[in-house]
C-alpha cells in the first residue's frame, strides 16, 4: 500500500473527553512485547528490540490459545473436513490482510497500539466502540477460561476418584462449581491484580509448548486410535450451505490476534510493512497447521459426536491426554490475567478520557480503582462461568466480536487512511485498495450479525 502525502488525522479535539489522559494511558501493551516510546524520530529507525523471526513467534503466540479445543467441533458444523478447510483458506486470505492493514495505519498515524490506531485514523465514535468492544470481548474470553479450567478439572478428577459413577456418590470437594471457584481465588485473583503483567510472559511461553502438545496428542490418538474411540458418524458435506457459517466464531476466535499486533508491531528492529507481511504470513500459516492438524484429527477420530471441547470426548483415565488437560489448564492460568489486564486498561482508558484527568495526576486513586475494577471483574466472570457450562455458547458470542477485529475496524481504517490522502487523482490502486476495505467491512458486519443472531436466538434460548 503505497502511503500518499496527506497524514491521518489525529485529531481528538472534537470530543469533551480528555485526549490527552486517553493518549498516555498505557493501553493493550502486550507484556511480551518490548517497544520503545512513541515519538515521530523513534517510528521506523530500527530502535526496536524485536526480530523478524522473533515476531513470527510472538504472533503465532498470540494465537495459538484454548480455542483450538473447538476447532473439531467447528469442522463438525462446518459439514465435514473439506468445508473446514475451505472456509479456513478463504478466511486467512482476509485475516492477513488485516493485520497488514493495522501495520500500515499503525506507521501512517504514529500510533502504537489496535484501539489508538482506530482512535487517530477513523475518528471519536469508532474508537470508542473499539474500545468497548475490547472490553467486552476480553471479558466474554475470561469466562471462556474459567469454563475451560473447569471442564479439565472434571476430568482429571474423574480419573482420581476410585468410586464407580453408578454409584451417584459425589463429595462436595469434586464439585464442579467448587473446584473452579477455589481455582480461581488462589491462583487467577492473585496474577490479576498486579500493575504490570510483565512477568506473564515467561509462564506465557510454556503455555505455547502445552498446545503443540494438545495437538500432538490428538493427532497421534487419530493415527493410533483407543478400540473405545470409534467415531458416531463422519459428516462430509454440509446439510445446508449456511451451516458452514457456524463454525465462523470459532475460527475467528483461534486466529484473532489483531488487537496485540499493533504493538508487535511497532517493537520490531524494522517495523516495515513489507517486512511485516511476511512476518504475519508466516506466523498464520504456523497457526494453520496447528488449527487445522487439531480440528480434521479430533473431528475424524469423534465425527459428529465431538465435544464443542474436544479434550472432553477422550476417556478420563488416558494418561497423555490427561498431561493436556493440565498444560491447557496452565495456559488458561496465564491467559487470564493477561485478558483481564487489557480489559482493565481499556476501562481505564476510557475513565481517564471522560473524567478528563491525566494519568500523572490520578496515581493516588489508580490503586484503589485498579481493585474495585479487578475484583469487580474477577466475581463477574466467576459467576457467569458457573452458570454457562457450556462454552460453544461463549465462543459463539465472542467469536462475532473478535469478527469485528479481524474484518471490520481494519476495513474502516483503510477506508478512512485511503481518503485522508492528497492526490491531485485517483490511481486504481487507490480504488482497488479502498473497494477491498469496503468489502471487508461488509463482510463482517455479516459474520457479526449473523454469528451474533445465531447465538442470542439458539445457543443462548436453548
Amino acid at each position: 500500500m503505497a502511503q500518499g502525502t496527506g497524514s491521518i488525522n489525529s485529531d481528538y479535539k472534537d470530543w469533551e473527553w480528555s485526549a490527552d489522559a486517553g493518549e498516555r494511558a498505557r493501553l493493550l501493551q502486550s507484556p511480551s512485547v518490548e517497544t520503545v516510546p512513541k515519538s515521530g524520530e523513534s517510528q521506523g529507525n530500527g530502535l526496536g528490540a524485536t526480530s523478524a523471526l522473533g515476531a513470527v513467534f510472538i504472533v503465532v503466540n498470540a494465537a495459538l490459545g484454548a480455542g483450538l479445543l473447538n476447532f473439531p467441533a467447528a469442522f463438525s458444523m462446518a459439514g465435514g473436513v473439506a468445508a473446514g478447510v475451505a472456509l479456513q483458506m478463504c478466511m486467512l486470505i482476509f485475516i492477513i490482510g488485516g493485520l497488514v492493514i493495522l501495520a500500515y495505519c499503525s506507521q501512517a498515524s504514529n500510533e502504537r497500539t489496535y484501539q489508538e490506531v482506530v482512535w487517530a485514523v477513523c475518528g471519536k465514535v469508532p474508537g470508542v466502540l473499539c474500545e468497548v468492544a475490547i472490553a467486552v470481548y476480553t471479558f466474554g474470553t475470561c469466562i471462556a477460561f474459567l469454563i475451560i479450567i473447569g471442564d479439565q478439572e472434571d476430568k482429571i478428577i474423574a480419573a482420581l476418584v476410585t468410586e464407580p459413577e453408578e454409584a451417584g456418590s459425589s463429595h462436595w470437594y469434586t464439585d464442579r462449581k467448587f473446584t473452579i471457584s477455589i481455582t480461581a481465588f488462589l491462583l487467577i485473583l492473585p496474577l490479576s491484580i498486579p500493575k504490570e503483567i510483565g512477568f506473564q510472559k515467561y509462564a506465557s511461553s510454556l503455555s505455547v509448548i502445552g498446545t503443540w502438545y494438545v495437538t500432538a496428542v490428538i493427532i497421534i490418538k487419530y493415527i493410533w486410535p483407543d478400540k473405545e474411540l470409534v467415531p458416531v458418524e463422519v459428516p462430509t458435506s454440509p446439510s445446508t450451505w449456511t451451516a458452514v457459517f457456524n463454525a465462523v466464531p470459532t475460527i475467528c476466535f483461534g486466529f484473532q490476534c489483531h488487537v496485540s499486533s499493533v504493538p508487535v508491531f511497532n517493537s520490531m528492529k524494522q517495523p516495515e510493512v513489507k517486512t511485516w507481511g511476511a512476518v504475519v504470513t508466516a506466523a498464520m500459516v504456523i497457526a494453520l497447521f496447528v488449527y487445522t492438524g487439531t480440528g480434521v484429527c479430533g473431528f475424524l477420530t469423534f465425527g459428529a459426536g465431538v465435544e464443542q471441547d474436544v479434550l472432553l470426548s477422550y476417556p478420563s483415565n488416558d494418561i497423555p491426554v490427561a498431561l493436556a488437560r493440565a498444560f491447557i489448564i496452565l495456559c488458561v492460568l496465564t491467559s487470564y490475567p493477561i485478558l483481564h489486564f487489557c480489559g482493565r486498561a481499556v476501562l481505564e482508558g476510557l475513565w481517564l478520557r471522560y473524567t478528563g484527568v491525566t494519568v500523572e495526576e490520578d496515581v493516588i486513586r489508580e490503586r484503589r480503582r485498579r481493585l474495585l475494577q479487578t475484583i469487580s471483574w474477577f466475581l463477574l466472570t466467576l459467576l457467569l462461568a458457573l452458570f454457562i457450562p457450556d462454552i460453544g455458547k461463549v465462543i459463539s458470542v465472542i467469536g462475532g466480536l473478535a469478527a469485528c477485529f479481524i474484518f471490520v475496524f481494519p476495513g474502516l481504517c483503510l477506508i478512512q487512511a485511503k481518503l485522508s490522502e492528497i492526490q491531485e487523482t485517483r490511481a486504481i490502486s487507490w480504488w482497488a485498495q479502498v473497494s477491498y476495505g469496503v468489502f471487508m467491512v461488509t463482510l463482517g458486519a455479516f459474520i457479526f450479525g449473523q454469528t451474533t443472531a445465531n447465538a442470542i436466538f439458539v445457543d443462548l434460548t436453548a
